[in-house]
């Protein structure tokens, strides 16, 4: 699992010209879906996104999380996450989850961060989307779960 998480004062997911997902002070999350995930990486993702404590303290210094300034979610699927790009000049997706278990996940994922954030907001699986952010700082932070699992077990 990848997830692209950008820092904004605000952002929004429109769909054939409506506005479905709307956010203020938060996290836009772009989430890709690989073959073998399961619910189990979803959970650890996003807790670990959550409690990303990358918000200012009174400091100016990094050292809030989502949950600390009452920040809110807009997550949109994104299979292009998975693009490999080594061979040729067009991208393969075959690293991307099938699109039923993919939009199953992306759905756990959303209902696990309601745990998290008051307000959590999505685009629709599989439509051609636009998405408006207004990146807060430029602060964007990549997570994949098989780098975060590797840390893990280099850790052991």
């Amino acid at each position: 699992m990848r997830m692209v998480i950008q820092r904004v004062t605000s952002a929004s997911v429109t769909v054939d010209g409506q506005v479905i997902g709307e956010i203020g002070k938060g996290f836009l999350v772009l989430l890709g879906v690989q073959e073998t995930d399961s619910e189990e990486i979803a959970d650890k993702m996003v807790d670990k996104m959550c409690r990303l404590r990358i918000f200012e303290d009174e400091n100016g210094k990094t050292n809030r999380a989502l949950a600390d300034v009452g920040g809110e979610l807009l997550v949109v699927s994104q299979f292009t996450l998975y693009a490999d790009c080594r061979k040729g000049n067009r991208p393969s997706f075959i690293k991307a989850g099938p699109p039923d278990m993919a939009d199953r996940l992306y759905q756990y994922v959303l209902e696990k961060c309601r745990g998290y954030a008051g307000k959590v907001e999505s685009g629709s699986f599989g439509a051609h989307m636009e998405v408006k952010l207004v990146n807060d700082g430029p602060f964007t932070v990549v997570l994949d779960s098989d780098e975060l699992w590797k840390q893990t077990e280099d850790r052991r």
